[in-house]
């Protein structure tokens, strides 16, 4: 960007080739510090997170191959209705440290923070430390990445896998290398394996990135692009594969999809079924079904409320990872814009296809899908946000001399802070002085670049500082609140505790508390199953609780067919299962299918007793 900025007559040093001034290595220390204590700091507040990821979990660290599958159950009757990357990665540390809360999520914690190292890695090797220190912060300091990465949900290492990825191409755009186009091949590919089709939002920005600014012929550049693509393949496929050709009879079921199954997983329910609003709430077929009391929004059936170029900025999603979106949207352009007559391999050019394409792409899927999308999905968006505006404004602030480029500078820090004084006012109640001293910072800032009082003597490290805290301070003060907010259930959300009832009202989708009455039962269990319970949202509680282990019929919603009826009948006829336990209910219809010809025949073959305040049924007690 400064070449056209500053017109320098010298082609641009790379900055790798650059002196690394003093101050780099202890703000990168600071920079990783401060993130490792933002995210495992009271970690035990969080406790299991997501139920449904955590028996997951559990289950991996009492059976191999529940681990491999990631079964629900050590029985292996179901697995989630995702790919298993993240569960291997928690049940091993289960394994290695023992099962709690903290070894199922100081990994998560510690994929944060490895996202932020990767990120400032990557942008520094193509745009200096000072945009890498901007990029690095700006995702740490996002709220729906302290949501995520203090969380059990895949979301946190795809990001990871994703960023790493990047770092991957911008090593190969150096030398224009084919191992580390390979090596970003595998990183997405194992992205797949954490959650599907999601990981692949990025390969257009990769693909554009590398077509474009590799330093070689073109002919070798598609070759070593088709290569990655084979590296893709082979990394996600081979997992697939071994399910494959698995005799089914002694695998788990693929929950959510109708064919037991991951390739229809991948492309009906967590596939095009998200994007084209055809999703399910698990497998079994048919169409989407919302628990009684929810009502779904009126512009899609995927909770996302209305499609459109607003989606992300409205309701809860705005709070989530749009504090920096407008200004890395016309930071973005105006990159793109200052470069246009630069070397095809320019630099600065190649840091903005990679990572503004990661920023476009992501967003225009995020804003139109109508299938089901939760606002946390953002987190995926956040290192392309924070990239892309760190990139540009290093180099705005680096040809200020230019009075066009310290305008649009000017332009970027008055449109954050305005936007972040618009999201701090939709929780009024909540540090109101927050809003106001933003508003404050980001019209001294703006005042101080129009005037040009940062290229008065010594004065422009003080206005940087201050733009950064006009720029700033709305993003971290909701992700140090968010940070501080014990967060529970399938559908989290950033913010303070005033507010954290956003949402869809009383049929949000969480786990239900288990009855301590029918956890004392379970734990005097030794069967292989201390008991059976409708969908996983439920008896997640009950493996979880009593450390025995529970079938989850039907799966996360109760609506797959696993076990069959038959299947059940014979886990009874076998002794396996102990008590079923009333009151289970999936996210999507529960009760109906085959839980609900389980329910019936347990209620006509058992008698009942109460556990407190549930009804359990003994399996090893028959009435007739």
């Amino acid at each position: 960007m400064t070449t056209t900025l500053s017109a320098p007559e010298h082609a641009q040093p790379a900055p790798e080739a650059a002196r690394k001034p003093r101050w780099v290595t202890p703000s990168v220390a600071g920079l990783l510090l401060g993130t490792g204590l933002l995210y495992l700091w009271d970690l035990a507040k969080t406790g299991w997170a997501n139920d449904f990821y955590a028996m997951a979990a559990q289950a991996g660290t009492w059976s191999w191959k529940a681990l491999f599958f990631g079964s629900l159950d050590p029985g292996n009757v179901v697995t989630v209705d995702k790919p298993p990357f993240s569960l291997w990665i928690m049940g091993l540390s289960g394994r290695l440290f023992g099962f709690s809360s903290w070894s199922l999520l100081v990994p998560d914690a510690l994929a944060g923070v490895a996202s932020v190292g990767l990120l400032y890695l990557a942008v520094r090797r193509l745009s200096g430390p000072g945009a890498g220190l901007l990029a690095g912060a700006g995702l740490a300091l996002t709220p729906v990445a302290a949501l995520m990465f203090r969380y059990d949900n895949p979301d946190a290492f795809l990001v990871l896998l994703l960023v790493a990825g990047a770092y991957c191409v911008v090593r190969a755009l150096e030398h224009a290398s084919t191992k580390w186009l390979l090596l970003a091949g595998v990183a997405v590919g194992f992205g797949f394996l954490d959650k599907m089709l999601q990981a692949f939002l990025v390969l257009p920005a990769f693909v554009l990135a590398y077509a474009v600014a590799a330093p070689t012929s073109l002919g070798r550049r598609i070759w070593q692009l088709f290569a990655a693509a084979g590296a893709v393949l082979v990394s996600a496929g081979w997992w697939i594969v071994v399910v494959a050709l698995w005799p089914v009879a002694d695998r788990p079921y693929i929950s959510g999809s109708t064919d037991n199954t991951v390739l229809e997983l991948a492309f009906g329910y967590n596939g095009l079924g998200r994007i084209f609003g055809e999703g399910r709430g698990g497998g079994g077929g048919g169409t989407f079904t919302p628990p009684a009391g929810v009502e779904l929004p009126a512009g899609g059936r995927g909770f996302g409320g209305e499609t459109g170029l607003t989606r992300l900025f409205s309701g809860e999603f705005g709070g989530e990872a749009s504090w920096l979106l407008p200004a890395a949207v016309l930071g973005l352009v105006a990159g793109l814009w200052f470069t246009r007559r630069a070397p095809r391999t320019d630099r600065t050019r190649a840091a903005l296809l990679l990572w503004g394409g990661w920023l476009v792409v992501t967003t225009l899927v995020f804003s139109y899908m109508s299938g089901i999308i939760h606002p946390y999905y953002t987190v995926a968006l956040a290192p392309g946000i924070a990239a892309t505006l760190g990139i540009s404004a290093r180099e705005l602030w680096r040809g200020r001399a230019n009075f066009a480029a310290r305008t649009v500078l000017a332009v970027l820090l008055a449109v954050t802070a305005v936007w972040g004084f618009v999201l701090l006012a939709r929780t009024p109640d909540w540090q109101p002085w927050i809003r106001y001293t933003l508003l404050v910072l980001g019209a001294a800032g703006v005042s101080a670049l129009l005037f040009g009082a940062d290229r008065l003597r010594r004065t422009g490290p003080a206005v940087a500082v201050l733009g950064l805290c006009g720029a700033l301070l709305g993003t971290a003060s909701f992700t140090l609140a968010t940070a501080a907010t014990a967060h529970s259930g399938g559908t989290p959300s950033s913010g303070p505790a005033v507010a954290s009832g956003r949402g869809f009202g009383p049929g949000r989708f969480e786990e239900g508390q288990a009855d301590t009455a029918v956890i004392d039962l379970l734990k005097t269990t030794t069967t292989k199953w201390a008991a059976a319970q409708s969908g996983a949202m439920q008896s997640a509680g009950l493996a979880l609780s009593s450390g025995r282990p529970v079938l989850a019929i039907g799966g996360f919603s109760g609506s797959d067919p696993a076990p069959t009826l038959a299947q059940f009948q014979q886990y009874v006829a076998d002794g396996d299962i102990h008590y079923y336990v009333a009151g289970g209910r999936g996210g999507f219809g529960g009760g109906r299918g085959t839980s609900g010809e389980i329910q019936t025949w347990v209620e006509q073959n058992f008698a009942s007793q109460t556990a407190g305040s549930t009804t359990v049924y003994d399996l090893t007690k028959s009435i007739s």
